[in-house]
């Protein structure tokens, strides 16, 4: 086979690559390709049924395509790597995305699945997972590699962070977790290993250290994040999804209980049915100190083990978050155990919705409706919040 071919790309799959097939029918893979794309590609790895391939140049390109518009792209930065796509059609081949892996995986006949709410596209990250440079400079890792490129500004960096950039120093640091509240105005910083910390030269304000919290604000519900507590990587972003799940629990009881799995600070639990009683369930020590605190008041439990462990209960309503593996069986056993007749899942990768649909279907809950919320423009990474009704 030679190294170099044309290929026409058919379609964006899961994790954002381009989809062709090269003249012996295998599939081949394109990153930063185009659907409707010929591109010329250089073969890079060899499978049996599969190859991947390098972009090299774009024959025939899509409507879509722009011009990165972050000097960082050409640098090598690796963390937007959607750049060179509009953002209306970057939520449209999202969009494509979810509902083949709901098709394909989840085999769902026509599975309804909507773009929610559109947000800013520049300056909204007010969290970011620093790489340093050998001279203790902020970096990001490099596209597809341990590289790292130095970052002074950034197009998705919230202002407050961009400062940090800019100004911030972190000495002999491996990676630096640095976190903004646009709300109150806090800052902090997380810096790994632990011992680097001492060296690292920031502003006077911010918050250092595994015990450095900040105050977020959603739907006028104040929350504690601690520094090593997993929250939304955008305030406007968890905003969003506040209203979405919301929008997807709209007809269950407002007095019933509500289960939130996967809680993390109880977000959720913090803004949905506000008079309710409530579980959390959230394996993080720190997340579930930070949800006894943001509870604080409410007929709430907190429960810190995982969601397998946790002896179910009846629910008028279940919110579930995962992490990117998504529910599996031992979970959608258990909060299918607790008969609530809707329940909400929040997910972050369309093939671990899809084999969630799967199963949460053979325990009697069928898909209704899934909205794209687009918490990550400039990357394919994608955010869905689905509504599953109980059927028998």
């Amino acid at each position: 086979m030679a190294d170099h071919v044309d290929v026409r790309i058919d379609k964006i799959v899961a994790g954002g690559d381009g989809l062709g097939r090269l003249d012996d029918g295998r599939v081949v893979f394109v990153g930063g390709a185009l659907p409707g794309e010929t591109v010329a590609v250089e073969i890079v790895q060899t499978r049996r049924d599969f190859v991947r391939a390098r972009l090299l140049d774009v024959i025939d390109a899509h409507d879509g395509r722009r011009n990165p518009p972050c000097p960082l792209v050409a640098a090598g930065c690796g963390g937007c790597s959607w750049q060179h796509i509009d953002p209306d059609i970057q939520r449209e081949l999202k969009v494509g995305i979810v509902t083949e892996a709901l098709t394909r995986t989840g085999r769902l006949a026509d599975p309804v699945v909507a773009v929610g709410e559109s947000l800013p596209t520049t300056r909204f990250r007010t969290s970011l997972r620093l790489a340093v440079t050998p001279d203790g400079a902020p970096a990001l890792r490099g596209a597809r590699s341990h590289d790292v490129v130095r970052v002074e500004r950034c197009l998705v960096a919230h202002p407050l962070l961009d400062d940090l950039l800019a100004t911030a120093r972190f000495g002999r640091a491996d990676e630096v977790s640095v976190r903004c509240s646009p709300v109150t105005g806090e800052r902090s910083i997380l810096v790994s290993p632990a011992r680097a910390e001492p060296a690292a030269i920031v502003a006077a304000d911010v918050r250092r250290g595994r015990g450095a919290a900040i105050t977020e604000v959603v739907a006028d519900a104040r929350l504690t994040v601690s520094a090593t507590s997993f929250f939304q990587s955008r305030h406007d972003g968890a905003e969003a999804l506040v209203r979405a799940v919301r929008s997807a629990a709209r007809g269950t009881d407002p007095d019933a209980l509500v289960v939130d799995a996967y809680g993390g600070v109880g977000l959720f639990a913090a803004t949905i049915h506000r008079d309710a009683p409530v579980v959390t369930i959230e394996t993080s020590p720190s997340s579930s100190s930070d949800a006894v605190r943001n509870l604080r008041g409410r007929d709430a439990t907190i429960v810190n083990a995982t969601v397998e462990d946790w002896k179910p209960v009846p629910a008028g309503v279940v919110i579930a978050d995962p992490s990117r593996v998504g529910l599996g069986r031992g979970a959608v056993d258990v909060l299918g155990a607790c008969r609530a007749p809707v329940l909400v899942l929040v997910s972050c990768d369309a093939v671990s919705l899809a084999r969630d649909a799967a199963l949460l279907r053979e325990r009697g809950y069928e898909h209704v409706r899934s909205e794209l919320v687009d918490l990550f423009p400039h990357t394919p990474h994608v955010e869905v919040v689905t509504r599953f009704d109980r059927s028998r």
